[in-house]
């Protein structure tokens, strides 16, 4: 029982690391339309900026300052670049955002170099948070965990409460109502870009200490992000939280359990071949999310929340 809940609070904290970046990235979709190819980019050049500041500054300041920094890297790109291509439709935009992605990773290259780096854990939130019968959760999952449910609830006064919320919502659907009320709604857009990006290197500071700092973390991570995006709905907020949960979760019980195939196949009467008989759930973790991905595609495409138009 006592690794039960360990395990389950270990998957709650990755899944909502995951969400932390799909946020982002959902929320960058929802209002600009644009899937951005270069968001797990920002995740790593948050990662990375965040080491750098917090080398000589403090976990805490690179908490605050990395995504700012990433943030106006990411107002720059959609005000300089994609505002330019935009006007032809979503191809290009996607193409831009793909050349951008290689770019900033050849940058990090050339930067930090390619050696892995190790970012640290401030020492206050060292250490077990509790033990259940010799299990131990790290008090610096609980710090991750308590981030990312600060992120949603700020996300959820900004879009749903506040009056800037209500502007973005509107320049959406009518650009040009909001503007004759004197709204700038490319600057607006520009806004939403940075702050989605932003996101991103937040949850790259957050996850750097638990996860080795190198140029692949894009790739390795980034990937999973869009099954979450697809799975929960593209651009809602509320399915990306939804994916999110079920496959940092479902990947975690996957990972710490020693089942095999074997074992299951017995259990349902199925036969494999020999080869396969010693595989471990644990062995095969990397591919449930995609394999929850090929399911929703083939039984909801749309994902657990999305609408038919694909819209939050």
């Amino acid at each position: 029982m006592q690794s039960f809940v360990i395990n389950l609070l270990n998957g709650i904290s990755y899944g909502l690391l995951l969400f932390m970046l799909s946020a982002g990235l959902t929320l960058i979709f929802s209002m600009l339309g644009v899937l951005n190819f270069a968001h797990a980019s920002f995740y790593m050049l948050g990662a990375y900026v965040g080491f750098s500041v917090a080398a000589h500054a403090g976990f805490w300041s690179a908490l605050v300052i990395a995504p700012l920094i990433v943030g106006l890297i990411g107002a720059a790109l959609e005000r300089w670049l994609l505002r330019r291509v935009r006007v032809h439709g979503h191809l290009p935009e996607l193409l831009l955002t793909f050349g951008a992605a290689y770019l900033l990773g050849e940058l990090v290259k050339l930067g930090w170099g390619l050696s892995p780096l190790g970012a640290t854990v401030p020492a206050v939130l060292e250490g077990p948070l509790f033990t259940l019968y010799g299990a131990a959760f790290a008090r610096y999952r609980a710090f991750m965990m308590a981030v990312s449910l600060a992120m949603l609830a700020v996300l959820y006064l900004v879009l749903r409460v506040s009056k800037a919320g209500l502007i973005v919502r509107a320049a959406l659907t009518h650009a040009s109502a909001v503007e004759a009320l004197g709204h700038n709604v490319p600057r607006v857009f520009t806004g939403v870009f940075a702050a989605g990006t932003a996101l991103a290197a937040l949850a790259g500071v957050i996850g750097a200490p638990l996860f080795v700092i190198e140029p692949s973390m894009a790739e390795s991570l980034g990937s999973i992000v869009f099954v979450v995006v697809v799975i929960g709905g593209l651009g809602s907020l509320s399915g990306a939280l939804a994916a999110s949960l079920i496959v940092g979760c479902v990947q975690t019980f996957a990972v710490a359990s020693d089942v095999s195939l074997g074992d299951l196949t017995a259990v349902f009467g199925g036969m494999l071949p020999d080869a396969w008989d010693t595989l471990t759930l644990a062995q095969l973790a990397p591919l449930i999310p995609y394999l929850l991905l090929v399911a929703m595609l083939a039984l909801r495409p749309r994902g657990l929340f999305g609408r038919r138009d694909d819209h939050a």
